[in-house]
């Protein structure tokens, strides 16, 4: 960055920075890569605990050295540096040793979810010309059919059991394990165990010099608007985001406990709750398959000083009603990963001082194409409804939406970011890139998010919704969040999904989504909601249809599914012309 640039980004509004000590406001990201900032943080706390699985207890020195087995596995069978492995599993051991090998030997992982359908295996494995795959077993149905139609030459197949206890390994087997189909060993197909033994014989060295620049993970989009899309991180994105998490997270000590139940496919599971811990010198407690109904018993089992997850996670905990739940242990409660209403974020906060809590739900703000994590309302400037301010390093900054132009403080605008954990950009998509990340004025690369938002003087950051879902009614906008937020206000309602929908001359009107609390029904309460409704919104904001059900659809990592909202509207209002 040239001198006049770096004068312009002094110029730029960072109110925010009077929460940082002087000291605080930058980072340094080192350049090395992820394993080596892992390996460099680690000296001194080989007898640590590292991961909590199912009680298996697993030190950093014992992961290393398990780490160390899996890159001679890995060299032994042909991978090298820029080679694109596709890791497509569940918070686990082998995920994480496999992740962390692959990086030591220069490797990309590609991470995508175990439950994708087959076709979307296939695409994923294609588009990152993947050469090798390591899944879980359940996934062998599916990989079988749409194998032969990619690069892949090896697949690995692991286990839930691999890392498990004796006797709980044995009770997985004949409970679940026997259920499973999986392939028979061959060339294409070896089992964990048989493939860390390939690596034993390996005498050459496998660790491979590695930029912070190097691109070093390929997650994807959601796809819950547009197509989903590859978005490549680098290792400085990573390295980065655990620089940041030390100045942030100041309540984080050797030892802290951390409940990783969001997956390692996803930035905010992958980079938030897992990497950045264990950098750290936590005791991260892997969570392979999540149960709402049982999140309570969870708490209880491991007593956990941070809890990382979606808003729907913590509602499926304030739902449980376990009167004795005990959570004076818990140092941080973050939400991330979609937006948390004003209601539920004040039932969340009253239900953590009931059971002994002494902290508030931190609500966090990022999207996978920053590493799912660029600002966090902690501390004195956790202001309620807020996503806080920006980590150290990164800046943002509120545009007119579909301009670079900056507004006002207070002022309804394009939220846009700027920093280290920034994506290097889409994979082999140079025109999303280059409407994703834009140079501003100020010399700077700004991701542009597409979601509204508001910074008030303190630059406290306020989120509103996705541009996309802002609902324009006879000129009107209407934003879908709050119309949400009062309709959760009444007594009656659990949870309330608003989405546009086509009218003949208001262009479009919402239409809301309700569950009920248990004990309610439709036919006597619909007319209650209404009028609260009609008492609380501006008549254009009033929801058009009223549609009740019992659940809504969510994605695969627990946001309310939009696009299924809609493509199922679509779908109806069809068939409706079609039956006329």
């Amino acid at each position: 960055m040239n001198v006049i640039n770096l004068i312009k980004q002094k110029m730029m509004k960072t109110p925010w920075t009077k929460y940082y000590k002087k000291e605080e406001r930058k980072i340094k990201v080192e350049d090395i890569s992820i394993y080596e900032m892992l390996e460099k943080s680690s000296v001194g706390r080989e007898k640590n605990i590292a991961i909590n699985y199912y009680g298996k207890l697993i030190t950093y020195k014992e992961l290393f050295y398990k780490i160390n087995q899996a890159a001679s596995a890995f060299k032994s069978q042909g991978i090298r540096r820029g080679d694109v492995v596709t890791i497509c599993m569940p918070n686990t051991p082998e995920a994480l040793i496999s992740f962390y090998a692959l990086n030591k030997i220069g490797a990309i992982t590609n991470m995508i979810h175990p439950l994708s359908g087959e076709q979307e295996i296939k695409e994923y494995l294609n588009s990152t010309h993947s050469v090798m795959l390591i899944m879980i077993d359940i996934c062998y149905e599916k990989v079988k059919n749409v194998i032969k139609e990619t690069d892949v030459y090896k697949t690995i197949v692991t286990s839930a059991s691999d890392s498990m206890k004796f006797l709980l390994n044995f009770g997985y087997q004949i409970t679940q394990g026997y259920k499973i189909k999986k392939p028979k060993r061959s060339e294409e197909y070896v089992y964990w165990k048989d493939f860390i033994r390939k690596g034993l014989n390996y005498r050459e060295e496998h660790q491979v010099a590695t930029t912070k620049d190097t691109p070093a993970v390929i997650l994807h989009s959601g796809g819950t608007t547009g197509s989903p899309k590859g978005i490549i991180l680098t290792n400085g994105n990573f390295n980065a985001l655990s620089e940041q998490a030390k100045i942030v997270f100041k309540d984080v000590e050797l030892g802290t406990k951390v409940l990783a139940i969001m997956p390692i496919f996803h930035g905010f599971g992958l980079g938030v709750s897992i990497n950045a811990p264990l950098v750290l010198g936590c005791e991260v407690i892997l969570i392979p398959q999540f149960n709402a109904k049982k999140f309570d018993k969870l708490i209880e089992k491991y007593r956990p000083n941070v809890l990382f997850g979606v808003p729907t996670l913590y509602e499926a905990l304030i739902n449980t009603k376990n009167e004795h739940l005990n959570l004076s242990t818990l140092k941080y409660v973050i939400s991330g990963g979609d937006s948390l209403s004003s209601t539920l974020e004040r039932k969340i906060n009253v239900y953590l001082e009931n059971h002994h809590a002494k902290v508030k739900i931190s609500q966090g703000y990022g999207m996978t194409e920053s590493l799912a994590a660029v600002a966090l309302a902690i501390g004195k400037c956790n202001k309620p409804g807020s996503i806080g301010i920006p980590f150290p390093s990164n800046y943002i900054k509120i545009v007119k939406p579909g301009t670079q132009e900056e507004v006002t403080y207070q002022e309804d605008g394009e939220i846009c970011i700027s920093g280290p954990t920034v994506m290097a950009g889409y994979l082999d998509n140079e025109k999303e890139t280059n409407e994703m990340l834009q140079i501003h004025k100020d010399g700077m690369i700004w991701l542009h998010t597409g979601d509204m938002g508001t910074m008030d003087e303190d630059g406290v950051v306020f989120y509103k919704q996705r541009i996309k879902r802002m609902i324009i009614s006879s000129g009107y906008n209407i934003y879908p969040a709050y119309v949400e937020q009062i309709i959760e206000e009444h007594p009656a309602v659990m949870k309330c999904t608003v989405i546009g929908i086509p009218h003949p001359y208001k262009i479009e009107v919402p239409k809301a989504y309700i569950v009920l609390k248990n004990g309610y029904n439709p036919i006597t309460i619909r007319k209650s909601i209404k009028d609260h409704c009609k008492k609380n919104l501006a008549s254009y904001a009033i929801p058009y249809e009223f549609e009740y059900r019992k659940s809504l659809p969510k994605t695969l990592i627990g946001k309310i599914d939009f696009k299924k909202l809609q493509e199922e509207n679509s779908e109806h209002r069809k068939n409706v012309r079609n039956e006329k």
